[in-house]
């Protein structure tokens, strides 16, 4: 889930307007949806109280795509369809997250 989360962001990401690359929505998307996994195998290799710190952070930038994402579906930049699709992988991702960080007590 965590790699098709990725990877589907960044590639939608890119067939938005120029417009938007420009104003740093593109690229913030991209950043978000890459810090996710980048947090989640940065913390893996550390103890468990740092690991689950990685987690939270994880949890964030999931949480921050969909703003993100919502301004695009505004602006007509994605359909209702994909933009549902793209929040519940989001809510899907995030409970996932926080599942693991309560198992790590």
């Amino acid at each position: 889930m965590l790699w098709s989360f990725q990877n589907g962001y960044i590639k939608r990401a890119k067939d938005f307007p120029s417009r938007l690359w420009r104003d740093g929505v593109t690229s913030q998307l991209r950043r978000a949806a890459l810090s996710v996994a980048l947090n989640i195998a940065e913390g893996s290799g550390l103890t468990k109280v740092e690991f689950k710190n990685f987690l939270r952070r994880a949890r964030g930038w999931v949480h921050e795509c969909v703003p993100i994402l919502v301004i695009a579906l505004d602006n007509s930049y994605t359909s209702k369809e994909e933009h549902d699709g793209f929040y519940q992988t989001c809510q899907k991702l995030a409970k996932s997250i926080s599942a693991l960080i309560k198992s790590m007590k």
